[in-house]
């Protein structure tokens, strides 16, 4: 009688991007953008004790990560000028994660690809797949976008063909940001902060939740600096001040100050007109 010997083998399957806030995924309470490592068992040919491998299913055309796209492509310049870039869009409209600050979509009325903090599917679609701007057949810039944020590698290059800079990405977050839970341990773990993190200093937007999943605070980072306008809420969902600090990072000549302040009953409480 043959016998069947099995094996485990790490799969690492994409988290959607409904659960990219609600779902744990790092250890001691950080977020550190690695998916849970489910196994699955394989079967091994008994002679060889190699795994029996099926054939693999051919990867579908203009799909990536699950979701149909269509590819296109934008032309500027003239002669050795001319910069290619090509690129795949969704088929469906759709909104981007409500928790990233660059939105990379295209624009139906420029024909050009946009980098915006707001996005109206009326207006264009989301960039989804993979990416390259060229210029005389020399490659500038390449990596993939997931539903209008930038993921995973990216690479830019000079005219030379050599390396300029490397970034990774998650879904619209630098790799190295962190997410810290209100119960690490727990199997219901539930978000209390997200840092974003870029090069070691805090850049783009900041999240701090209630316990109860309601945002509690959220604003902009640049430079490491607070820039703009940030927000608190009562637990409720209400609003409950409005902080406002200099637009540009560095500004010693402006000082932050409460803009706004209301009661969880939603009355304002306060107001000044400094900054007006």
């Amino acid at each position: 009688m043959k016998h069947i010997v099995f094996a485990l083998v790490i799969l690492f399957p994409w988290q959607s991007l409904a659960q990219e806030v609600k779902q744990a995924f790092g250890t001691e309470g950080q977020y550190t953008f690695e998916t849970d490592k489910p196994y699955k068992l394989l079967e091994l040919d008994e002679k060889t004790s190699e795994p029996i491998v099926s054939k693999k299913k051919k990867p579908k055309r203009n799909t990536f990560y699950g979701v149909k796209t269509r590819k296109s492509y934008t032309r500027k310049g003239f002669g050795d000028r001319t910069t290619l870039e090509l690129f795949y869009v969704l088929k469906k409209p759709e909104k981007p994660s409500i928790f990233v600050r660059d939105i990379y979509w295209y624009d139906f009325t420029r024909r050009e690809i946009r980098k915006t903090a707001n996005f109206d599917p009326k207006k264009g679609v989301l960039l989804h797949g993979p990416y390259k701007k060229m210029q005389n057949a020399v490659v500038l810039e390449e990596g993939i976008f997931y539903k209008g944020t930038k993921h995973g590698r990216w690479m830019q290059y000079d005219r030379n063909d050599i390396l300029n800079d490397k970034e990774k990405y998650y879904k619209g977050w630098p790799k190295e940001s962190l997410v810290t839970y209100y119960d690490p341990q727990g199997n219901n773990r539930r978000v209390k902060e997200m840092i974003p993190i870029e090069i070691d200093e805090r850049e783009g937007f900041y999240f701090l939740f209630h316990e109860n999943g309601t945002i509690a605070v959220t604003g902009e980072y640049k430079w490491d600096q607070k820039v703009g306008d940030w927000i608190e809420n009562y637990p409720n969902g209400k609003r409950k001040k409005i902080i406002a600090y200099p637009k540009e990072p560095f500004d010693k000549e402006i000082r932050p100050f409460v803009r706004k302040e209301w009661d969880d009953k939603g009355r304002e409480i306060f107001s000044s007109n400094k900054g007006t």
